[in-house]
């Protein structure tokens, strides 16, 4: 039977329970511009039910109608709205969205919250079930997970519920400050209601990674330094820090992007086939696999690291400031917005493999792919002159923009004369697909919503990440570490082309 309202009739046999949806943090730009847009995409794809609701807590005054009129404007900017998305909100409008003003270190926000809370149960049947979605600086995280606890807003208000806490990232600033906000929400946490959210796990190209290892006999046999001579992990972005100065002199490169999204990556790439797809096989692995990554010593990342920061150039056509030339960035900024790094991985699979990871901001295209090259062959019986434009094979995974995944192997050059050069075999997501593959948020906020923590990061997982980071950090501050500098619009310092030219490889273009 339909209905008219866009929050039940299903189209799927995953979706959500009644619940209510918490953001700390709703007046500010990750609510209006990733988890509002996700919930109304939720709502339109009959994902949510009847009666499900939505708590904005934040220190700006407004009222529930301000709110809800707040997020409809916000969601339409973003490219949301449209004739069905208006069933949505009215759907919402019922009492659905509420907002409770309050600075999060005041124990009478939280008394608040708790009335709301209640007074939803029995008005909109949400059953106790409350998702808590910390979308705030993350200062505020130990803050907002202890006045939670202080109010007995962390336990179900009764059985058969269920109470949850996604918090977003970085988790910590290095290995004891991820340690200590650990130590603080599990007073009051246990870990199976935690959820640590980075969105990069929510792309449908890197769980395609998983798709790719264990769905096909004809990789497997190949996924190790048997075959594969080395792999390069890219994660680029054609843009500068933006309006983010502030944010980036405190964050910088490592933490921003390789603490957790490369170490996401790399771990799906490096882990050894899960017994099962549940959530703990599969997180199991990923933690092995990062724990079989070498530390680095402080001469270590003197020589298989490069830090580096972006001056003035060109980048897509127009002329680029520096780091130091943009809002909010000290002058003398030593705050890298470029790393590059050479990994070697002590386990029976990768050992003598380098895996090469990099990212930076003022490259010249935006980018995320694994690539990996194999090994020559042993012997090549055509003449030198036959084989001129034959390259190692390669498997590409395109993560972002173009998903998709690029076999490059030889083939003969059609003619008369016997010629071999490298060809591609490209798979495109969007042409193999007719379904329209969800947002990162979208699917991520749904787990989190049925209780599959799969794609989130466990505390080993975290720790085993800043394992790795934290001696960079330490050395760049301890020790007389070089900054090097590269063009915005180039692809990176030539320090950088040097950590590959050492042993004989070179960056792949994407």
């Amino acid at each position: 039977m339909t209905t008219d309202n866009p929050l039940v009739e299903p189209t799927t046999d995953r979706v959500a329970p009644p619940a209510v949806l918490v953001v700390f943090g709703a007046s500010g730009d990750l609510t209006s511009r990733k988890l509002m847009p996700a919930v109304e995409r939720l709502a339109l794809r009959r994902l949510l039910p009847a009666g499900f609701s939505v708590v904005g807590v934040a220190r700006t005054e407004m009222d529930d109608e301000d709110f809800l009129e707040r997020m409809r404007t916000t969601v339409e900017q973003m490219g949301g709205g449209g004739d069905e998305a208006k069933h949505v909100w009215e759907a919402f409008s019922g009492g659905g969205f509420r907002y409770v003003a309050g600075d999060y270190a005041d124990p009478t926000t939280y008394q608040r919250l708790k009335a709301t809370l209640d007074e939803l149960d029995r008005e909109r049947g949400t059953s106790g079930n409350r998702l808590y979605y910390l979308a705030t600086p993350p200062t505020t995280f130990p803050v907002i997970a202890q006045g939670l606890g202080a109010a007995g807003l962390h336990q179900p208000p009764c059985d058969g519920a269920f109470v949850r806490i996604v918090i977003e990232k970085p988790y910590g600033r290095d290995a004891p400050s991820a340690a200590e906000l650990d130590a603080v929400v599990h007073r009051v946490f246990d870990e199976s209601q935690v959820y640590r959210i980075d969105h990069y796990l929510g792309k449908e190209t890197v769980q395609n990674v998983l798709a790719l290892r264990f769905a096909n006999a004809i990789f497997e046999p190949i996924w190790n330094r048997r075959y594969v001579d080395h792999v390069q992990i890219t994660v680029a972005e054609s843009l500068g820090v933006e309006h983010r100065g502030g944010f980036y002199e405190m964050a910088g490169a490592l933490r921003d992007i390789v603490q957790n999204h490369v170490m996401q990556v790399l771990a799906l790439t490096l882990m050894e086939p899960p017994a099962t797809f549940e959530a703990n096989s599969i997180r199991d692995e990923k933690v092995k696999a990062l724990r079989a990554v070498n530390p680095f010593t402080p001469e270590d990342v003197r020589v298989e690291v490069v830090r580096g920061q972006y001056t003035r150039g060109w980048a897509q056509g127009r002329e680029a400031p520096g780091y130091r030339d943009e809002e909010g960035v000290h002058p003398h900024s030593l705050r890298e917005t470029y790393v590059a790094m050479k990994l070697q991985i002590d386990n029976w699979r990768w050992a003598g493999v380098p895996f090469y990871v990099r990212t930076g901001k003022r490259l010249p295209k935006r980018v995320t792919e694994v690539a990996m090259e194999f090994k020559t062959v042993p012997h090549l019986p055509f003449a030198k002159d036959q084989a001129e434009g034959l390259e190692p094979d390669a498997l590409v995974l395109r993560i972002q923009p173009d998903e998709g995944i690029t076999l490059r192997f030889g083939a003969k050059v059609p003619g008369q004369a016997f010629r071999v050069r490298s060809v591609s075999m490209d798979f495109f997501y969007g042409a193999a697909f007719l379904e329209e593959a969800p947002d990162a948020y979208e699917r991520l906020l749904l787990d989190a919503l049925v209780g599959d923590p799969t794609l989130f990061i466990r505390s080993d997982e975290v720790a085993q990440a800043w394992r790795i980071c934290d001696p960079l950090l330490q050395a760049w501050e301890d020790y007389d570490v070089a900054l090097a500098r590269y063009e915005a619009g180039t692809w990176g310092p030539a320090e950088a082309d040097a950590l590959l030219a050492r042993d004989g490889r070179r960056w792949r273009r994407p």
